[in-house]
């Protein structure tokens, strides 16, 4: 399955990032490096915690960094 971090700059200044295929995988950020470094560990958590509950089986990945 493929991801893919969408980023964007908030008008406060903080950058926000979220993997869309993953809900509840949204972050912030003083840059968007890291905003998009945030999301991805938060993105490879929430997965593992799926695995971990039998939720889902394990599977390939991979992430995809996308300005929005």
């Amino acid at each position: 399955m493929n991801f893919h971090i969408e980023y964007e700059l908030e008008t406060d200044g903080r950058w926000l990032a979220e993997v869309p295929e993953i809900p509840g995988v949204l972050t912030y950020g003083m840059t968007a490096t890291e905003a998009m470094a945030k999301a991805e560990v938060l993105a490879l958590r929430a997965l593992a915690e799926r695995i971990e509950s039998g939720e889902s089986q394990p599977m390939a990945i991979n992430i995809e960094l996308v300005a929005a």
